[in-house]
């Protein structure tokens, strides 16, 4: 088995700037929430990259611990010359190992990529219901992640379109 043409590895503050790179023109059409420059530096512990041998950054995605069993998969992103070479599914996968060495047991995404995400074991939550408890705590979160997951109102105008979607791990 021949080794892939780049490694997926844990994100460091210098990988900022090009994860600004590949993260804005998805941004620009809509299919990904903008963040600020400031709030990626913050959050970069929750990044994995994947980088080409030559050592340029070819991708990226962000796990977001959101509740005691719940994660979220966030800014997952591939350079389009990169596209369809499996640095999507490395990422994902990163993540998904990221998500069970914490003790996640759901993971949960919003994403115009239904397609890509159900052949890695995400459904649909198709107005699936959170637990009352539950919902009563995680309402009390500022993050817009949390009410993406929620489906609170006032984030509709940032997710027309998109896909909640879940996996159980």
């Amino acid at each position: 088995m021949t080794q892939p043409p780049f490694t997926v590895r844990k994100a460091r503050t210098r990988d900022i700037p090009t994860i600004v790179e590949l993260v804005e023109p998805l941004v620009a059409r809509r299919i990904l929430l903008g963040k600020e420059r400031v709030d990626l530096y913050g959050d970069v512990q929750e990044f994995r990259v994947a980088e080409a041998a030559d050592g340029s950054v070819v991708g990226c995605g962000a796990l977001h611990v959101m509740w005691e069993d719940l994660g979220e998969v966030r800014t997952l992103a591939v350079r389009d010359d990169w596209l369809g070479r499996g640095v999507g599914h490395a990422l994902l996968d990163a993540l998904e190992g990221d998500a069970r060495e914490l003790g996640l047991t759901r993971l949960f995404c919003l994403t115009f990529e239904v397609a890509f995400f159900g052949r890695h074991g995400f459904e649909d939550m198709d107005g699936e219901s959170v637990d009352p408890a539950l919902y009563a705590e995680l309402v009390r979160s500022h993050d817009e992640g949390v009410a993406e997951f929620l489906d609170l109102a006032r984030v509709k105008q940032n997710t027309l379109g998109n896909t909640r979607m879940l996996k159980v791990l």
